[in-house]
């Protein structure tokens, strides 16, 4: 089902500040118009004409994006994906995947994201040159045509998509996150990659451990590429990553079965264009490390990392398919490497850029106001604990400790 909805009638601003849809309308209307599908099969054609010919991560895929509506949405959530259309001619400009759910007495619409997309951004048409000004305009007809809710919360947006500005970054209620994500360009020849473009403390111990481990019985960077051995490394993959995160005493989403089955069908199905892969970093015969990654228009993304830190001492396995994967990437014309989400030490030791991503946390009921309010005081909570080093590794023992009692 689909429907469409505009309105006309100015009303008082949101107790944020920021324009009400039926204010901003007035002119929001004059660019935009919006529509709302409540099932992905009124939008499937334009959405893979978007993602072919406009600018989509893969975390938007449709492929990906169907996986999570099917497998994790949670039960009552509702389906909202806007489609922004260019008002004088017609033409697609965007497409939004949201969902509307219940959450603590309250309700919220946020991305469709459950946990596996590292990133919110919407399907571009087009390369165009956003301002505040026409990202809020945007904004105001998108809210619009969305169900009533308490809230709005999308957190993890990149401030590009594909070198181009992401509109959702630019709105003027956009704030910036306590989230980071990092990368490297690829570029020039493959084996002398690592040498150019990371550290040179991280490619001397890259080239050291590569000697190690060929003289333990042979490296070897395996791409799984039947549905055999993308379940074997998959497997594998699981195996390392429960035993690494239960040895740190970290939650991960790999101990939900739903989730698991998500990875695996889409890494099932990913075979087909190459979007999804799987790798294992393999010394004689045993696999030390597996990596899971997203491939699209020319960026790897590296998504799930499982190691097997004791098998060898003194060397860094994962380090080594990271770079490995680098190599290949850009032996294939690839031109990004994602590290995703996240400020974890390894990635500045490797060399990679970093930018904070984006949060929009927009109240709209008095009960939306008290919930935004709540995460607001979170987040600076957990910035000002990540600021002090000592207070930050201590929170993590206690949170450790509590984990491994919890198992």
């Amino acid at each position: 089902m689909a429907s469409y909805a505009m309105r006309t009638t100015p009303t008082a601003d949101l107790p944020d500040g920021s324009p009400s849809p039926t204010v901003a309308g007035a002119a929001a209307t004059q660019r935009f118009t919006a529509r709302l599908h409540t099932s992905f099969d009124t939008v499937r054609l334009l959405w893979l004409l978007v993602e072919a010919h406009g600018l989509c991560t893969g975390h938007q895929s449709l492929a990906w994006v169907e996986g999570i509506a099917k497998r994790l949405m949670p039960k009552g959530a509702e389906l909202l994906v806007v489609e922004v259309n260019d008002a004088a001619t017609g033409a697609p400009v965007m497409l939004l995947p949201l969902m509307r759910r219940r959450a603590l007495g309250h309700t919220v619409i946020e991305w469709l994201s459950r946990g596996v997309c590292d990133y919110s951004a919407p399907l571009l048409a087009d390369k165009r040159q956003w301002t505040t000004q026409g990202a809020d305009a945007a904004w105001a007809t998108i809210r619009s045509v969305l169900p009533p809710a308490d809230r709005i919360h999308i957190a993890g947006i990149p401030q590009q998509i594909h070198g181009a500005a992401n509109p959702l970054a630019l709105l003027s209620v956009a704030r910036n996150s306590i989230q980071i994500t990092s990368g490297l360009a690829l570029h020039g020849e493959p084996e002398t990659l690592v040498k150019r473009i990371c550290k040179s403390s991280f490619a001397k111990n890259f080239h050291k451990h590569c000697r190690r481990f060929e003289q333990m019985g042979g490296l070897a960077l395996v791409e799984a590429d039947t549905p055999a051995l993308t379940q074997e490394l998959f497997d594998k993959l699981l195996e390392l990553r429960l035993k690494r995160f239960r040895e740190l005493g970290r939650f991960d989403l790999l101990t939900q079965a739903p989730v698991v089955d998500f990875y695996r069908d889409a890494a099932l199905r990913g075979l087909a264009d190459g979007s999804v892969r799987v790798f294992g970093l393999r010394v004689g015969q045993d696999y030390l490390a597996v990596m899971y990654a997203l491939i699209r228009k020319g960026t790897m993304h590296a998504l799930l990392l499982g190691i097997d830190q004791d098998a060898v001492a003194n060397a860094a396995p994962g380090l080594t398919m990271i770079g490995k994967l680098m190599m290949w990437g850009c032996a294939r014309g690839l031109d990004y490497f994602d590290l995703s989400v996240g400020g974890q030490g390894y990635k500045q030791h490797i060399g990679a850029s970093s930018s904070v991503l984006a949060e929009l946390c927009v109240p709209i009921t008095l009960r939306g106001r008290g919930s935004t309010a709540y995460i607001r005081l979170r987040g600076k909570t957990e910035l000002f604990i990540r600021s002090r080093p000592g207070l930050f590794k201590a929170v993590q023992g206690v949170m450790r400790r509590l984990r491994r009692l919890k198992d």
